[in-house]
């Protein structure tokens, strides 16, 4: 009811004496809907008393309410009184005026008459208010939206940021854009919810709300947040940034802050006296960020946040590990000395790829604080998922379900920010139920420039952190020579990650004074910027000369401060000549208390039986074929499923399915966690799986059996992953980086797909140990085998993974008692290509029981998965049995070795093509097929056996894959270094092509009848002897 009372108060313009009387409240951040009419909460001001208007009483002002909404919709669907009534106190009639008797019952008719038509008349002064008001809202929105548009963001003042001429109409010589005069400047005006420029006031002059608008959004702040569809989100970045005064800092904070900026720019000038001529990748032109990322844990250790997992490409990366991670400067400065010699193992990185963990107390919370630089390859942006999946694994283990206590820092170079698509797959991990790290700060170095691409050339969109804008985050750019406006931001960015857990951008606008590195010429390609450059005052000997004018710190103290940071560098220069070999075990990022010795070796070197007992294979069997949830309705088909599961635990053997649901179930009952994880993997891409059931008659309710196992079994994680490859398995190598004790599963939708994240595997599974000394035990589940299905649906490509293998070809190991282990443990990585579900289920166990960590590469088939044979019985897997790394021949021609024409060696499905033809060509006595389950490491010493065993043979090597594809170059050379290169051994498979496999059905057909004759021709090969 108070609308009526105060509609017309509100909308007129107030004198400056008035304004100052009307210190009101600054207006609630509530938003409240009353019938999808009224949208934000109206603010109780009452300017005249409820006696003015002699019908207003409690009894009545519901009603009244009632009748006013009503007339608002439709002003006919009240009474012509009342209609008369709204409408003079819309048009501002003064308290007690408003009401007009009907003219029929009004004593006197003809008074009645003119008082109304003034009333009416009125209204255009009014309407002129009204546009008033909402062009002033106007531009405040405009400010809001476009503001960081006229920022001063480039400390150079050259800025390349590029927003198609679109005019951005704010400022004093704009008002006129909004109908507004500049006779306007001095009326004062109320001012709408959606700011708080006016702090306590809730009406200013146009000029004070255009100057504080200005303060607040055009200074060396931009801020981009209205895009957001959240109003409240939106409201609290208003209130961090419109409210007068909010940029106030302490004495002390301004005095830390100047430390830690002396810091960061004298251990760069440090690095440059001593070794001017070495790579560093400095931070020169972007010192404040070693301030900011310090301002960001300091507040998140004020909110309750313990760890923090941090990527970051090179450029001041050796500043990071010194001032923010606190690396002794000893260790960094001994990486610079070119007598230092190798590593104990590995073949070790440069200085500036290297990771660290270190565990400490922040000064200014006085809390314990662990943080960690993941290491990375220069593969820029490429550690992003891998940070996000290392984070998520540590809030999983200590069971942050919030992600109150665990959080990531990523930090980004303004080209690779814009460039790299994997920036765009790891923001859309940030808010999936299995993937989220509920926010990230993400801190972009804006050096305006890559290498020597100019941003102009580098990206379409005008600031290079627009891709974040896909998730809603906000973005706050800041110029990086104001380090109390970084300071600031970077307040507000931690607070924001707190408040709202969501990703949120720093965008820190700074330059290079170098080139790309310290040896780089960068005036070829940018002359003007770095002749600005070179002009260019450092933004410490700025900050340190504006804090002495104001009085905040004295020269003196200032001259103080940097002498004792350098006299603590020399000193730790000093003792880096005394470390003569690095240890890279100090450079590690996720060490695993307790796996290892102390040393860091296996604590033994073997591995124990993989097999379980009958009753633990008949209980995970029984909960694999059942619903363990009451009311649960299933498919049709899926109960069919379950049901032959059930007939399979009867017969005592498992599918591939069943099998694998042996090796997750037996584990978990062991306490280790089994997270499996890409697309369509709950139920599979071949529909074999079914891991999560779903319930057919509710929406969202599903059901997984595998956490029904045991009370006290370890959870299980089975999620669709997003549709990306390169940040989904990037995320789940950081996932398998936190914790030796989990089982941590990628499968590709096909083998094919997993080319799309090259990157991860070439540059951290494959030499991550050797690079790095970090041991991994990620499992990759590839779709493999040629099948009619077409060049994309058929090649894993395991020529790549066994090309990239580090054994030796041409050199027969010696084989002792622990050969197989000792094996293991010397290669980058597994590779295999089971042909039995026992075996799989025997090779997942294997992962977790052996005493150290290497990545499993698993061709998984595709036919087999229903394959009336690839069965495997329970005798196979129970205790005391193992992995065969290969499977030998145990047919009729084992029984007379010497009759054995032809020794087939294959690995995978063909194995089933081969028994198939050989028994329809009768040649059981003739030929012997041997599996190789296990390519890489290569088993020598059973292959060497086995070629003994049939000495009268001759070798053949079969394969469905092309010849220049699949496994024939890697296993040739190590078979004849077996047999001492006695024989030859002969090559059955398709010829080579470019492409992995034929579109054509047909084409398909004739290749697998060609390569089967080859390989049971026995004078196949007589022409080429």
């Amino acid at each position: 009811m108070h609308r009526l009372r105060t509609c017309a108060a509100r909308l007129r313009p107030l004198t400056a004496s008035q304004a100052a009387q009307t210190v009101g409240q600054q207006r609630p951040l509530t938003v409240a809907g009353v019938g999808g009419t009224r949208t934000f909460q109206p603010i109780r001001c009452y300017t005249a008393p409820v006696a003015s208007e002699p019908f207003l009483n409690g009894t009545s002002s519901n009603y009244v309410e009632e009748m006013y909404f009503a007339w608002l919709e439709n002003p006919k669907s009240v009474h012509k009184s009342w209609d008369v009534f709204f409408r003079n106190a819309n048009a501002g009639a003064p308290p007690g005026s408003a009401y007009q008797s009907p003219l029929a019952m009004s004593p006197a008719g003809g008074v009645a008459v003119p008082q109304f038509s003034s009333m009416v008349a009125a209204q255009p002064n009014v309407e002129k208010l009204v546009e008033d008001h909402l062009a002033v809202q106007s531009l405040i929105r405009a400010y809001q939206v476009m503001g960081h548009h006229n920022a001063q963001l480039d400390p150079l003042g050259i800025s390349c940021v590029n927003f198609d001429d679109a005019p951005v109409n704010t400022g004093f010589q704009h008002v006129g854009f909004y109908g507004l005069e500049e006779s306007d400047l001095d009326k004062v005006f109320r001012l709408p919810t959606t700011t708080f420029i006016g702090g306590s006031e809730s009406a200013l002059p146009l000029k004070e709300i255009i100057r504080r608008l200005e303060m607040a959004y055009c200074q060396h702040i931009g801020v981009e947040f209205m895009f957001i569809n959240d109003l409240e989100q939106c409201q609290w970045i208003r209130q961090k940034f419109e409210t007068p005064g909010v940029m106030q800092f302490t004495l002390e904070e301004k005095r830390t802050l100047l430390a830690r900026m002396v810091r960061s720019t004298r251990f760069e000038e440090f690095l440059q006296r001593k070794w001017s001529s070495e790579k560093r990748f400095g931070l020169e032109g972007c010192e404040s960020l070693i301030p900011a990322l310090k301002t960001i844990i300091d507040k998140s250790s004020e909110n309750g946040v313990e760890n923090v997992i941090m990527g970051m490409p090179h450029r001041g990366r050796l500043n990071v590990l010194a001032n923010v991670i606190r690396k002794e400067l000893e260790q960094i400065f001994c990486q610079f000395d070119s007598k230092l010699e190798a590593a104990d193992e590995g073949s070790g990185d440069v200085k500036y790829h290297l990771g660290m963990y270190h565990r400490r107390i922040n000064r200014v919370t006085d809390r314990n604080i662990t943080l960690s630089l993941v290491a990375n390859p220069s593969h820029l942006e490429a550690v992003d998922p891998v940070v996000q999946g290392k984070t998520k694994a540590e809030q999983f283990y200590c069971g942050d379900s919030d992600g109150k206590r665990v959080m990531s820092i990523l930090l980004h170079g303004d080209a690779a920010f814009a460039g790299q698509g994997i920036v765009y797959e790891t923001f859309h991990l940030s808010d999936l139920p299995s993937y989220t790290t509920h926010g990230t700060v993400h801190v972009v170095v804006n050096n305006q420039i890559g290498f020597t691409t100019d941003p102009r050339m580098a990206r379409s969109s005008p600031y290079p952190t627009d891709v974040a804008r896909v998730v809603n985050a906000p973005i706050f750019h800041v110029n990086a020579d104001d380090p109390e406006a970084v300071m600031y931001v970077c307040n507000v960015a931690a607070e924001w990650r707190a408040t709202f857990h969501k990703d949120v951008v720093v965008d820190l606008v700074c330059y290079r004074r170098m080139g790309h590195n310290e040896m780089d010429e960068p005036m070829f390609t940018q002359p003007l910027m770095y002749k600005q450059i070179k002009k260019q005052k450092g933004v410490l000997l700025k900050y340190a000369e504006k804090l002495i004018a104001e009085g905040a710190v004295s020269r003196q103290e200032y001259e103080e401060e940097i002498a004792k940071y350098d006299k603590i560098c020399e000193e730790a220069y000093a003792r880096s000549k005394d470390e003569k070999i690095l240890h890279i075990k100090h450079w590690l990022d996720s060490p695993w208390p307790g796996f290892f010795t102390l040393d860091g070796q296996p604590k033994s070197m073997s591995c124990p039986s993989t097999g379980l007992t009958e009753e633990n294979l008949t209980h995970i069997g029984g909960i694999a074929s059942s619903v363990p949830v009451e009311d649960f309705t299933i498919h049709g088909g899926l109960s069919r499923i379950l049901k032959g599961r059930a007939d399979m635990v009867k017969k005592r053997t498992v599918d591939w399915a069943l099998g694998e649901y042996m090796a997750f179930g037996s584990l978990l009952k062991e306490g280790i966690h089994v997270r499996l994880s890409g697309q369509d993997v709950e139920r599979g891409t071949f529909s074999h799986r079914h891991h999560v059931l779903h319930d057919q008659n509710v929406d969202k309710r599903t059901c997984i059996p595998m956490n029904h196992l045991s009370p006290d079994q370890a959870p299980y994680t089975v999620c669709n992953s997003s549709l990306s490859e390169y940040g989904v398995l990037g995320f789940e190598l950081g996932f398998a980086m936190a914790s030796p004790n989990a089982l941590v599963l990628w499968e590709a939708q096909f083998g094919d797909f997993h080319n799309t994240a090259q990157c991860i595997i070439d540059q951290f599974i494959c030499p991550g140990q050797a690079k790095w000394v970090r041991q991994n035990g990620i499992v990759l589940l590839l779709p493999h085998g040629m099948e009619g299905m077409g060049p994309e649906h058929s090649s894993a490509r395991p020529e790549r993974f066994l090309q990239m293998c580090n054994d030796d070809p041409d050199v027969m190991p010696t084989i002792t008692e622990d050969f197989a282990v000792r094996q293991l443990y010397d290669c980058n990585w597994i590779v295999v290509n089971c042909s039995s579900p026992a075996n799989y289920f025997h090779v997942i166990r294997r992962q977790i029981l052996a005493p150290f960590r290497k990545p499993l590469i698993v061709f998984t088939p595709k036919s087999l998965l229903r394959h009336p044979e690839a069965r495997s019985s329970f005798d196979e897997m129970l205790p005391g049995t193992h992995f065969q790394r290969v499977i030998l021949e145990d047919g009729v021609a084992a029984e007379r070795p010497e009759e054995v024409k032809r020794l087939i060696f294959c690995t995978g499905k063909v194995y089933y093509e081969l028994t198939k033809e050989r028994k329809n060509r009768g040649m059981e006595g003739t030929v012997a097929i041997a599996r190789m389950e296990q390519l890489s490491p290569f088993p020598f010493d059973l292959v060497k056996a086995e070629s003994e065993r049939y000495a009268n043979a001759d070798l053949v090597w079969c394969q469905e894959e092309h010849k220049n594809q699949g496994y024939y170059d890697y296993v040739k050379p190590r078979i004849r270094t077996t047999i001492q290169r006695a024989k030859p051994v002969w090559y059955a498979g398709r010829d080579p092509a470019a492409a992995p496999a034929t579109g054509n059905k047909n084409t398909h057909l004739v290749e697998v009848r060609r390569f089967l004759d080859t390989a049971f021709g026995l004078d196949a090969f007589k022409d080429q002897q």
